[in-house]
């Protein structure tokens, strides 16, 4: 149920995002010393750039987690209000006043 406010309220999952970017840093890594001992510089500056970004993105993360729930609302803490749980109101059909 769309309710308008959801750029407001949106959720991230943050765990899952996360252990992402703890492998991704792992392959950057993994990869900038690879290309390293190859002999391939450029690759190896490549890789060592995606690893500066993915450790960035590792602490933004961390941050948001370590922010609690003003950030990242719980569970118990619906992502957007609660749906108007009261029946609609029964519309009469308009009367017409002919003579």
């Amino acid at each position: 149920m769309r309710t308008g406010s959801e750029p407001a309220t949106a959720r991230s999952a943050l765990r899952a995002r996360l252990w992402l970017s703890v492998w991704g840093v792992a392959w950057a890594i993994f990869g900038t010393a690879v290309f390293a001992l190859v002999g391939r510089p450029g690759w190896a500056a490549a890789c060592g750039v995606l690893w500066l970004v993915a450790t960035v993105d590792l602490v933004m993360i961390l941050r948001h987690i370590r922010q609690g729930p003003h950030y990242q609302p719980g569970r118990d803490v619906p992502p957007y209000s609660p749906a108007d749980t009261r029946p609609p109101r029964s519309r009469r059909p308009p009367q017409h006043g002919h003579p």
